[in-house]
């Protein structure tokens, strides 16, 4: 439960700091051109939104940061039984009646065929 909510985060985490770095300005760029003429009538107040998108931006890095350290903590301490293949049930097969059966008997028997040559004997 834990590690889908922090693989949802990290997943939103993601999309929202590729979307606040494309709406960035690059450093010419004057904030009040996005906004109208005047820098003190903007959205944003008189310093503009390069400070408030950047701080925004900073905070999710950092939240993505500890997130993905957190996943990574979670994944290397899981235990061994996590893994599918490590797990009791994953060898065995269901047949058609429902039943497990061993992953060694599920394979069918095949008797061996004799070599046969495709050229003719002459």
């Amino acid at each position: 439960m834990l590690y889908s909510l922090l693989i949802g985060l990290q997943v939103v985490a993601a999309i929202a700091i590729i979307v606040l770095v494309l709406l960035q300005h690059g450093k010419g760029a004057d904030a009040g051109a996005a906004f109208g003429s005047g820098a003190s009538g903007t959205v944003f107040g008189a310093r503009g939104s390069g400070t408030f998108l950047s701080r925004i931006t900073g905070i999710l890095a950092a939240v993505f940061f500890l997130n993905s350290l957190g996943l990574a903590y979670l994944s290397a301490h899981a235990g061994a039984g996590s893994s599918v293949v490590n797990q009791p049930g994953a060898q065995q097969i269901v047949d058609g009646a429902g039943k497990p059966t061993p992953a060694t008997s599920a394979t069918p028997k095949t008797t061996p065929v004799p070599a046969q040559s495709d050229v003719p004997k002459q």
